[in-house]
């Protein structure tokens, strides 16, 4: 089993919507994040196929789309004038870059989707969330970490079809990402994606 330690209209991407007008117990941004490979997407896809009502940010892109990816649905997909844009007007509440592309997550959108009493829920980078913790500093960040170093090495070389610098540039990042745990509100080892995911809704308070 996993467990879980505790730590203590602008734009186009702009979603419509006025706050309630009498105020009422809002759900704190929930933030997860951890190094590469170790199952973000593959718990936060378990986590939204058994309780969809949980809202995951669409994040905004300069990558071009893959075969498949629909503008609004696995990114919205921008170019760097826009993106700038973006940046300049105060609309992302993080961003990124990564691997030559930049990432980031429109503000508006997570502000209505919490004022409304929805579960928002944000699978982003260390970099991303040290942002978040900077300007939503009220959000729980979790932690991702893997059940071992080993077993993290397995997953990013599992693959076999990197050369030994890219795996070794991999495997920096990732110690850097690991060091960063004690940033983080709360740890979940992901030893069982079913487990964790049932641990990481419970931190969000759903019932």
């Amino acid at each position: 089993m996993s467990s879980a330690v505790s730590r203590g209209a602008t734009s186009p991407l702009a979603s419509q919507g006025a706050s309630p007008a009498h105020p009422v117990r809002r759900p704190r941004l929930t933030v997860l994040s951890g190094p590469s490979g170790v199952g973000k997407s593959t718990v936060v896809a378990h986590l939204r196929t058994v309780h969809p009502e949980v809202w995951l940010s669409v994040s905004a892109t300069t990558r071009r789309p893959r075969p498949g990816e629909q503008h609004g649905v696995q990114y919205f997909f921008v170019d760097d004038d826009e993106f700038d844009k973006l940046v300049a007007n105060g609309e992302l509440l993080e961003w990124a870059q990564f691997a030559g592309n930049r990432y980031g997550t429109p503000r508006r959108a997570v502000l209505d989707k919490l004022a409304a009493g929805e579960p928002v829920l944000l699978e982003i980078d260390l970099q991303g969330a040290r942002q978040v913790r900077q300007t939503m500093p009220e959000a729980r960040l979790v932690f991702l970490a893997p059940p071992s170093w080993e077993e993290l090495v397995r997953r990013l070389t599992g693959r076999g079809t990197e050369s030994p610098e890219v795996i070794e540039e991999r495997l920096a990042t990732a110690r850097v990402e690991l060091a960063a745990e004690s940033e983080f509100d709360e740890t979940l080892v992901n030893t069982s994606v079913e487990a964790v995911a049932h641990e990481l809704l419970a931190l969000m308070q759903i019932d």
